[in-house]
């Protein structure tokens, strides 16, 4: 199984934490790393993000067909995440759009 995982971009310091968007730098961080995934990624990836203002944002940068997840929120445990994305047997690659340190723990 393929697993991308993708911390989102540069976020405002700002409150309540879901609703945080995206810097400029953020915006520009996003589009950056989506140009460079982009031509890389598999047609049927499946794309997990968390329901955060800021990963959603980011994911959006990649133009493709996404699915946020509650369970993916900041503060998810790396289990969740993986069981999420289908570990260790998901037929298709998987990308989760998510947070550290929860992604640093996989």
């Amino acid at each position: 199984m393929e697993l991308i995982l993708w911390r989102h971009a540069d976020a405002e310091d700002s409150s309540p934490d879901l609703d945080r968007e995206l810097t400029d730098k953020g915006r520009k961080q996003a589009a950056r790393v989506a140009d460079w995934l982009t031509p890389r990624l598999s047609p049927d990836i499946r794309i997990l993000v968390s329901p955060a203002v800021r990963a959603v944002q980011t994911a959006q940068a990649l133009g493709r067909h996404y699915d946020v997840l509650p369970e993916l929120a900041p503060g998810t445990h790396a289990e969740v995440l993986l069981a999420a994305a289908g570990w260790p047997n998901a037929t298709s690659p998987v990308m989760i759009v998510g947070h550290q340190p929860t992604l640093g723990r996989v």
